[in-house]
């Protein structure tokens, strides 16, 4: 009986992640303001004319910590172009964890703390990490990443919303 429900549960979560990686009909993104360690603020009104990848980390996420050096590798690659990442770690994760990582891995792109949650909560109540929404130049969700993705096939996307 327990297997037969881990079962139905891997399975449910397997069709969720159509749901969650979607490219349909592009959702405008939240009107947030992140912080930056810095202290520098940045609207997601700010962010318009580029595509940008806004990615709910922790410092406690193994797969989002075996994420991080692609995330910089594809700053550095499409940065020029026009691409930028804000990294949002999550509410319960500790500043100054997350402010020893960005410092220690020279993180060249914006890491924000969502201290209060609101930020998560407006890109939907994310509770799962890593979460990563793609953002086109005009201010639209074109994808949702929940999780692992495909390397060779986000930087396809995200090559077309620079040409877009």
């Amino acid at each position: 009986m327990k297997k037969a429900l881990i079962s139905l549960i891997a399975v449910v979560a397997l069709a969720g992640l159509g749901y969650w990686q979607f490219a349909g009909t592009a959702k405008t993104a939240p009107d947030v303001v992140f912080t930056s360690l810095t202290g520098q603020q940045i609207s997601t009104q700010d962010l318009r004319g580029k595509v940008v990848l806004v990615k709910f980390w922790a410092t406690s996420c193994v797969t989002c910590i075996q994420q991080m050096p692609d995330t910089v590798q594809a700053y550095e690659d499409m940065s020029p172009k026009g691409y930028d990442v804000i990294a949002v770690a999550m509410q319960y994760d500790p500043p100054n964890y997350v402010k020893n990582y960005s410092d220690t891995r020279k993180l060249p792109f914006t890491v924000a703390i969502d201290s209060q949650g609101k930020i998560a909560k407006a890109f939907g109540d994310v509770q799962l990490t890593p979460t990563a929404f793609l953002i086109d130049k005009q201010g639209h969700i074109i994808k949702r990443y929940l999780g692992n993705y495909d390397k060779v096939a986000f930087r396809s996307t995200v090559e077309k919303a620079l040409a877009g």
